[in-house]
C-alpha cells in the first residue's frame, strides 16, 4: 500500500505527535508498505522517509507552544507532495491544526484517515473555526482518536465520532534497557524519576517540587532525578535546597531516557491537564517501573483507575508525597502494581497498534474523496489569521 502521512508539528522541536508519526511510519515500512511522511523541518536530522516542508512558525497551543507551517510555500509544497505521491490513503494527524495538516485535508484527492490527539475542555479557536472548516472535516473517511479524552474533544468540539486506537510504544527498548548504576534505585537509595519540558507548567514539576519536603522527612535517602529540556533554573534551585536529594540529568537522549525509566524505583507523572493519553506512563510501564500519576482523566484510563499504578489528586503536592511514601514503605505492593502495568503495556506495542490502524485504512481505500469548493479561500483565511505577517 502507498501511504502518505502528514504531521503538522515541526521535527525541530519533537514531541509526542512527531514520535508517533515517525514510529508508525517505521512500523509500516518494516511491513513492506511504501510510506512518505510530510512534516515541517528546518534543521533537524530526520529519516529519509520524511519529506521536509520549510517555513515553520511558533504559536501558543493547548497550554504549550507548537511549531507549524502554513506559508504560501508550504501550500505549494504540500500540493506537490500529494500530486507526486498518488497515495492509496493519506493519513493526517491533527487535521485542523493550522499547518500542513489542514492544507492536506483541503487538497488531498486520495481517501483520508485522520488521527485526533488533542484533549481540550474548552476551545474558543475551535468553536470559531469548526463552522467555517466543516466542509473540510466532511472529507475525512476514517477517524481515529488516541484516547477517550481525544475522542471526547472531537465529539464535543468538531462533531462526528472516531475509533479509539492508542498511541504506540516499542516496548523492547524500555524493557531491555541497561540501568545506569549511579542513578539506579535501590531499597536504601530509591530513585523517583521525572522527565518532561521543565518550564511547561502543565507538566507539573512544581507539584513534584512541593512534595519533596514530606517525602524526605520519612525517606531521607530518597532521590528525585529530573530530566528534560527547557529553562532549568527551577531545577537548580531545588538542587541548592536539597543537595542530597535532587539530581539533574539534563536533556537526555532516547537510550539514556530508557535506562532512567528502567532503573527508577518509580516514575512520577504530576501533569495537571492538557494530556489526551499519557505515552510517558506506557513507556514507564513498558520498562517495568511503578507509575505514580495525577488522577487526570487520561492517566486514570491508562492506569485502569489505579489497578496498574498509583494515582494521587491532581495538583496536590501533599497527596503526591503520600503516594510516594506509601510506595516506598510497601515495596511488595508497589512491585505488584508495576508488574500489572508491565503486562498491560503489551496492548500498546506498535505491532498491536499498527494492525488496528491498517484495519482502518482497509475500510477507506478505494472510496471517492469529497470535493470542496473555495479551498484556496479557506486556507488563505486561516493562514492570515495565524501568520498574517509571515513572508516566504
Amino acid at each position: 500500500m502507498k501511504i502518505g502521512i502528514v504531521c503538522p508539528y515541526s521535527f525541530d522541536a519533537p514531541g509526542g505527535v512527531q514520535y508517533h508519526v515517525r514510529d508508525l511510519a517505521e512500523e509500516l515500512i518494516s511491513r513492506g508498505h511504501d510510506v512518505s511522511v510530510l512534516a515541517p523541518v528546518e534543521k533537524a536530522d530526520v529519516p529519509s522517509f520524511i519529506h521536509a516542508v520549510s517555513g515553520s512558525y511558533t504559536v501558543p497551543y493547548n497550554g504549550s507552544v507548537a511549531q507549524l507551517s502554513l506559508s504560501p510555500k508550504a501550500v505549494r509544497e504540500t500540493k506537490a507532495w500529494l500530486e507526486e505521491g498518488q497515495f492509496d490513503v493519506v493519513h493526517i494527524h491533527e487535521p485542523l491544526a493550522p499547518s500542513i495538516s489542514l492544507i492536506a485535508l483541503a487538497y488531498a484527492k486520495s481517501p483520508i484517515v485522520a488521527t485526533f490527539h488533542t484533549s481540550m475542555v474548552k476551545s474558543r479557536s475551535l468553536k470559531l473555526a469548526v463552522p467555517v472548516l466543516r466542509p473540510l472535516l466532511d472529507r475525512i473517511a476514517g477517524r481515529i482518536a488516541v484516547s477517550n479524552e481525544a475522542r471526547r474533544t472531537l465529539v464535543e468540539h468538531q462533531g462526528g465520532d472516531a475509533v479509539i486506537i492508542p498511541n504506540g510504544v516499542y516496548r523492547a527498548p524500555f524493557a531491555n534497557a541497561s540501568d545506569i548504576e549511579k542513578w539506579k534505585g535501590t531499597p536504601e537509595r530509591p530513585t523517583l524519576f521525572w522527565i518532561g519540558r521543565i518550564d511547561e507548567p502543565r507538566k507539573g514539576l512544581h507539584v513534584l517540587a512541593g512534595a519533596i519536603d514530606e517525602v524526605v522527612a520519612k525517606n531521607p535517602n530518597a532521590r528525585f532525578l529530573i530530566a528534560g529540556r527547557g529553562d532549568a533554573s527551577a531545577v537548580h534551585d531545588l538542587m541548592d535546597k536539597y543537595p542530597n536529594n535532587v539530581e539533574f540529568a539534563g536533556d537526555v537522549d532516547p537510550q539514556t531516557r530508557n535506562s532512567l525509566y528502567h532503573g527508577a524505583t518509580a516514575y512520577i507523572a504530576p501533569q495537571t491537564g492538557g494530556e489526551s493519553f499519557g505515552i510517558v506512563l506506557v513507556e514507564a510501564m513498558s520498562a517495568g517501573t511503578l507509575v505514580i500519576a495525577s488522577d487526570i482523566e487520561a492517566f486514570r484510563l491508562v492506569l485502569n483507575g489505579g489497578q496498574l499504578g498509583m494515582l494521587f489528586t491532581s495538583a496536590d503536592s501533599s497527596d503526591l508525597a503520600r503516594a510516594i511514601n506509601q510506595a516506598l514503605e510497601n515495596p511488595r505492593a508497589a512491585k505488584s502494581l508495576a508488574d500489572a502495568g508491565h503486562e498491560a503495556s503489551k496492548l500498546y506495542d506498535w505491532g498491536v497498534v499498527t494492525d488496528k490502524i491498517l484495519a482502518v485504512y482497509a475500510t477507506v481505500v478505494g472510496t471517492a474523496s469529497v470535493e470542496v469548493e473555495n479551498t484556496d479561500t479557506l486556507i488563505d483565511s486561516v493562514r492570515q489569521t495565524f501568520a498574517p505577517n509571515r513572508k516566504e
